[in-house]
């Protein structure tokens, strides 16, 4: 650690559990974010500013107006040129730390990629929305061997829990069990429920704070816990998670989201929207424009997706051959949509 980077990092390395070494370690260490909305955003800019060393962002979505009420990593100017979540993040992270490695990558995880994308980090961290993606996440750390920290937040209440493959009970264990039932709901969305902004940040502080002792070496220090927590009522509680010797995930090693057999997650928290997969596909969003413009409206892109209104529908194409249907959460119309208008 140089000169600079010392007095950069001089609060935090006076802190008790962190130190020089520990500071050190950090400036050395590699995690990987999946999800950069509510949770992501928060959780992002506190590792980056902590100075970790990479950090690889992995998001399928864009950037609105409606998620800058809790996604504060991003701006108006984000929204207004619809740029992917992962790009704007990239972005705005180097300008708040040029000397952490941080790398965007607009992508939806599946069971296909889950390998090459999370592979080789010392860290994996659940910012997503949603439980089919944490549970292929789960089920990717696993197999890799690799530590991850799961996080959840709706209305005014979240939840944390630091998952060791091999040593901690996983996600598995704590929602296929059913033995946690009034402490987590897999069915409450921010569609239903909303989301407090504070609520958000309050786990993903929590997540922050787990995954600064993991990268500072400081695995004495994690309390193992399932941190549950409400900002409006003012509840927080933790609880042991038992670990199922039986577990399908880190028990049987049966892994049902990474190896495909579950079905990918369509429908888009808090958004009246679906996702379309259509994998060993791309676009020439600029051929794609001009084909469009005699019967679509609306049409405008940049150099990573295209917007195009069908109303009372919207669509937006990414260069990947994904695409996200607004204003409807039935499958069936928004794969029709996609067949008419961008070929099947």
């Amino acid at each position: 650690m140089n000169r600079s980077e010392h007095e950069r990092y001089s609060r935090q390395i006076l802190v008790a559990g962190i130190g020089e070494r520990g500071q050190e370690r950090i400036l050395a260490s590699r995690a990987a974010l999946v999800g950069c909305g509510a949770l992501g955003s928060v959780l992002a800019g506190l590792l980056v500013r902590a100075g970790i060393g990479r950090l690889r962002i992995i998001d399928r979505d864009f950037v609105e107006p409606s998620n800058l009420q809790r996604q504060t990593l991003f701006d108006e100017s984000d929204a207004r040129a619809a740029l992917p979540k992962a790009v704007a993040a990239e972005r705005h992270l180097r300008a708040a730390n040029s000397r952490s490695r941080v790398e965007g990558i607009v992508e939806d995880l599946s069971a296909e990629n889950a390998h090459d994308l999370l592979g080789g980090f010392d860290l994996i961290l659940d910012g997503t929305d949603n439980f089919q993606t944490r549970l292929l996440i789960n089920d990717a750390a696993i197999d890799l061997a690799t530590t991850w920290i799961y996080g959840a937040a709706v209305g005014s209440y979240g939840v944390m829990l630091v998952v060791r493959p091999g040593q901690t009970a996983c996600l598995a264990c704590l929602l296929e069990s059913g033995d946690c039932a009034e402490t987590i709901s897999a069915s409450a969305t921010c569609d239903t429920a909303g989301i407090l902004s504070a609520a958000a940040s309050q786990i993903a502080s929590l997540q922050a704070a787990e995954a600064l002792k993991i990268l500072a070496g400081k695995w004495d220090d994690l309390h193992g816990r399932l941190v549950s927590c409400d900002v409006w009522s003012g509840k927080f509680q933790s609880i042991r998670v038992a670990k199922n010797a039986d577990c399908r995930a880190c028990g049987r090693r049966e892994f049902t989201y990474l190896e495909g057999e579950a079905q990918p997650q369509i429908t888009m928290c808090g958004r009246d929207a679906v996702q379309i997969h259509e994998h060993g596909r791309s676009f020439d969003l600029e051929q794609l424009s001009s084909r469009l413009s005699a019967s679509a409206a609306n049409i405008r892109h940049n150099d990573f997706l295209l917007r195009f209104s069908l109303p009372p529908y919207e669509l937006t194409v990414f260069a990947d051959g994904r695409a996200i249907v607004k204003g409807t959460q039935d499958p069936a119309i928004a794969r029709s949509l996609y067949a008419r208008y961008l070929g099947s």
